[in-house]
């Protein structure tokens, strides 16, 4: 089984173009086996909208890692891994916004897949698709908008999805980084 790294990031203003807060969920041979969340920041101004959707201030930042430090970190598995994030598009987009920036070398393409295109897809009958929407569906524990609880239930999803026989493979994508757009399959 391919190895996933379930991803939330949340971000300090309406621009979405830094990141204040990423959650990440490694998943191994259908195990979660790490989880966290880290503080980033973002080294910009943040909007009162988005303080009060994710309780990240800039006191709360102060101090912290800035994202080329953390793509240090995280770079190598991000580039090798298949990430998995629920409305993946706008997670990516941040992601791509992010390294364009702050112009860090990143690979042409990420493997990636949308945990949310998969819900509306396994289970059509329902109204609403959200992270929220398909955590309560499945007893799945959620803090919302708390990168790490949110990367965790992603990654959660992943699993149940798994659980119930459903095939994630035809939701991989591959995401052109330098274009910031999803440009086919991923294998």
């Amino acid at each position: 089984m391919l190895p996933m790294i379930a991803f939330d990031v949340e971000t300090p203003n309406h621009r979405n173009d830094r990141i204040s807060a990423i959650g990440i969920t490694v998943i191994e041979n259908g195990e979660i086996t790490q989880s966290l969340g880290v503080l980033i920041d973002p080294e910009t101004e943040f909007d009162a909208f988005n303080i009060a959707l994710t309780g990240i201030s800039p006191e709360a930042v102060r101090g912290k890692m800035t994202f080329p430090r953390l793509w240090e970190r995280i770079g190598p598995a991000f580039s090798q891994n298949l990430l998995l994030a629920h409305n993946a598009p706008f997670d990516m987009g941040v992601l791509a916004k992010c390294l364009r920036h702050y112009e860090i070398e990143a690979p042409e393409f990420l493997r990636y897949a949308c945990t949310c295109r998969m819900a509306r897809s396994f289970y059509p009958h329902m109204p609403h698709h959200g992270l929220k929407d398909m955590c309560e569906l499945f007893g799945i524990a959620l803090d919302h908008h708390k990168a790490d609880s949110d990367a965790r239930a992603c990654a959660m999803l992943a699993l149940k999805y798994q659980e119930y026989g459903k095939d994630l493979s035809p939701f991989y994508k591959k995401y052109d980084v330098a274009k910031m757009r999803t440009v086919g399959r991923a294998l």
